[in-house]
């Protein structure tokens, strides 16, 4: 483990909980403590046999390591444990893979597992044997028949890399046309975000009936889903659900999974759904924080929903005014939660006199039905309206604003 690692028996059970959704099984675990990782082999010599004593006894064929490991790290581990090694990052990018069902889901965790592979093909060819030009073997670094099958590979995923990222740069740009579409009819967005495993999908099927797969796994949803939540008689917001996140989760699926996660950057409210039950709930909270900082959307208002109120008692929750506690599985709080949104979104609305040409007259229906018109004057000027509109309302009709308040 890291050293100062705050919580290390917690974060070993989430990766044992991570090994079996990939379909492993843990049979033994332990830490290592030190003030710094070994250069060579990330836990020195001596922790070294002891794990491989633990690989023999109990004939395992895989030792997984919670912290990312250097491709000389996880080389040097494979050959002297004697069998096959991997990270939590790793661990993490074959559960992603695993689970993409849409073709955008695919893209995405294919562009992240190449990148996390490039640096790693060096330790892929240490098996071959460089000759040098009188037929002798050469150490490791130098020309021959292996280094130039490496550089060939190198070549091949760079090119695979840049090909995906031009395939989501397109997915980027559909989903930048279907946002402008949801702009032009006034529909707000809100989005649900939360560590992983946190009842974000459920909470989505309780509010929309979307009928999305739920289950106590990690990781149930890489695919962004996205459906019309009714609020009251007279508005209707788009809830889109997101993957879950998690500790120390690979930079390379951050930055993959962009295109998806973007869509927080034009939320109009962010829901930040917490596992009340889950004892760790506070530190999952703040790993969730400092990803919503890193993609730059904490300037979004956001609402946190405590949710699974009815394992753990709302005693436990913090009473605030950003805070909900709700139960997606026996519907507690949800009507709730459905007002603390409509009151969110309604606090973001303002009142704004325009004074519409009769070339735009077509925009009055606009704010009929998208905002709550509360006065209309027909003018020799055009038609003088006052009303209480959204953001987006008032952004595309600025020009026509005849006072600010």
């Amino acid at each position: 483990m890291e050293p100062g690692e705050r919580s290390s028996e917690i974060s070993m059970a989430e990766l044992e909980a991570l090994l079996e959704t990939a379909g492993g099984e843990a049979v033994a675990w332990t830490l290592q403590n030190r003030d710094a990782p070994d250069p060579g082999s990330f836990i020195g010599s001596g922790k070294v046999q002891e794990v491989k004593e633990l690989v023999r006894s109990e004939h395992c064929d895989l030792v997984v390591f919670d912290n990312e490991l250097s491709p000389s790290q996880m080389r040097v581990l494979s050959e002297a444990l004697e069998t096959k090694v991997l990270d939590r990052s790793g661990l993490i990018l074959d559960i992603f893979a695993g689970r993409a069902r849409t073709r955008e889901g695919r893209l995405q965790v294919e562009l992240a597992q190449y990148q996390y592979l490039l640096p790693r093909l060096t330790g892929m060819w240490t098996h071959l044997v460089r000759q040098t030009a009188s037929g002798g073997s050469s150490p490791i670094g130098t020309r021959g028949p292996g280094e130039t099958q490496l550089e060939t590979d190198r070549r091949h995923i760079r090119r695979k890399i840049q090909k995906l990222r031009e395939e989501l740069e397109e997915v980027r740009r559909v989903r930048s046309t279907q946002r402008r579409m949801r702009q032009k009819n006034e529909v707000p967005t809100v989005a649900l975000v939360g560590y992983t495993n946190a009842g974000k999908s459920t909470l989505m099927n309780a509010l929309t009936g979307a009928g999305l797969q739920t289950g106590d796994r990690l990781f149930d949803t890489l695919d962004t889903t996205t459906r019309r939540l009714r609020l009251d008689e007279t508005t209707e917001v788009l809830l889109s659900d997101t993957v879950g996140f998690i500790r120390k989760l690979p930079t390379q699926l951050v930055e993959a999974f962009k295109a998806t996660l973007e869509e927080l950057s034009y939320a109009d409210l962010i829901l930040h759904v917490i596992d009340g039950s889950n004892p760790d709930w506070e530190e999952q909270a703040r790993v969730t924080d400092s990803l919503i900082r890193e993609l730059k959307v904490e300037t979004t208002p956001r609402l946190e929903v405590f949710n699974k109120c009815d394992l753990s008692g709302t005693e436990l929750f913090p009473r605030r005014e950003d805070a909900v506690c709700v139960s997606a599985v026996t519907g507690e709080g949800l009507e709730e939660l459905r007002a603390r949104i409509l009151a969110l979104l309604r606090g973001q609305e303002k009142e704004i006199t325009f004074l519409l040409p009769y070339s735009k007259a077509g925009e009055l229906d606009a704010l009929h039905s998208g905002g709550k018109v509360t006065q209309t004057e027909y003018t020799e000027e055009g038609i003088l309206v006052r009303a209480v509109c959204r953001p987006e309302t008032y952004g595309r009709l600025r020009a026509y604003v005849r006072n600010e308040e």
